[in-house]
């Protein structure tokens, strides 16, 4: 691990985290809500700043960041009328804006990741599409599949870029009598489509010496203009928000186990690798793939989170008055509390893998 790849690895966590804290930030200014305190990281304090009205802090631990807006509530939830109401507190401001203000993060990181999805294809060798060019050797697909069939989907699936396809070579475990992988293909062949049943796939052995999937098919390359540039990064990154969405169902129903997970260690060793050996492509694949992960994953209704605070936004929205802030407040400690505990498993794992080896 070079002093380099350190330094790019710290730099891509802080900017995706401040980037997602800029999000709350800006949209809470132009809502004309008050913010107490704009700050990166966890931990001990090693730098503040008092600006005009809010604070701006630095804390020691780059795994995190927060911020604070100005709230007054009486025990009932309902804003305090009688020791010094502020207009500009957080909860005095429709529920609209609110809704605003917690979405803007994670769409921060969406916006981020697209982006940075763009810069990747502009860099990259060419564009894939999803239409089948040839086949390799061995090919046992090839006696179902066919040169210019276009992938629509597998498995129930569309496909709308190969990592679609990637995903669910690699996610099905449904053989033959012969012990081969099996999918169901739906594919555009000369202006018709046309379902496939059990298009088999031979299994191999991976260079870790775990089975899985022998990709025996190429696709065609698209021309890089500025039409399939665009085109193919909001397809590549609705893939990317896809999967991830998959990949946590896929958690709930015990497929993947909390030993798959990585933390911020797990993510660090994957960008130092890919600094020191993957093209500036693959980096940027990588980083959007980051970015898009944190976007999804801060909208899931986990206490503590921002998907958490929409749905009791969503609940005074509806029920038109606010959840008790002590009960608010004790539903997001005790989530904050479990996600540290996990933090701390994952983060122990990930140092169990690196002195292992096993990255």
């Amino acid at each position: 691990m070079t002093a380099v790849s350190i330094v790019v690895t710290i730099l891509v966590f802080c900017f995706i985290i401040i980037l997602h804290e800029l999000g709350h930030f800006i949209a809470a200014k132009v809502c004309g809500i008050y913010v107490k305190e704009f700050a990166f990281g966890m931990g001990p304090v090693i730098f503040r700043k008092k600006g005009k009205e809010t604070e701006y802090v630095i804390r020691a631990l780059p795994i995190g960041g927060s911020c604070s807006f100005e709230e007054d509530f009486d025990y009932d939830g309902k804003p305090d009328e009688t020791e010094n109401p502020n207009p500009r507190a957080f909860n005095r401001k429709p529920v609209w804006q609110r809704m605003i203000v917690i979405l803007a993060g994670p769409l921060m990181n969406l916006i981020l990741g697209f982006i940075v999805v763009v810069v990747s294809l502009c860099v990259s060798d060419g564009l894939a599409s999803t239409t089948i060019a040839a086949f390799r050797e061995q090919s046992v697909s090839s006696s179902v599949l066919k040169v210019n069939d276009e992938i629509l989907s597998v498995d129930g699936l569309p496909i709308y870029s190969t990592a679609d396809i990637a995903y669910k070579l690699q996610s099905s475990d449904r053989k033959n009598s012969d012990g081969n992988l099996v999918y169901d293909f739906v594919v555009r062949r000369n202006g018709e489509t046309i379902t496939l049943k059990d298009v088999e796939f031979m299994t191999t052995t991976h260079e870790d010496g775990t089975n899985g999937v022998y990709y025996d098919f190429f696709v065609y390359g698209l021309e890089k203009n500025f039409k399939n540039i665009v085109s193919q990064s909001f397809r590549e990154s609705l893939s990317t928000a896809r999967i991830i969405i998959l990949t946590l169902f896929d958690m709930l129903t015990g497929k993947y186990g909390i030993n798959d997970l990585s933390g911020p260690i797990g993510v660090g060793t994957v960008i130092t690798e890919a600094v020191s050996s993957y093209t500036l492509a693959e980096l940027l694949s990588i980083i959007s793939l980051i970015s898009i992960n944190i976007g999804i994953f801060n909208l899931i209704p986990i206490p503590a989170l921002d998907g958490s605070r929409f749905i009791f936004l969503l609940v005074e929205l509806i029920m038109r008055k606010p959840v008790k802030p002590q009960i608010e407040g004790v539903v997001h400690f005790v989530g904050f509390a479990l996600l540290m505990v996990v933090m701390v498993v994952v983060t122990f794992n990930d140092i169990a893998k690196l002195v292992s080896g096993g990255f």
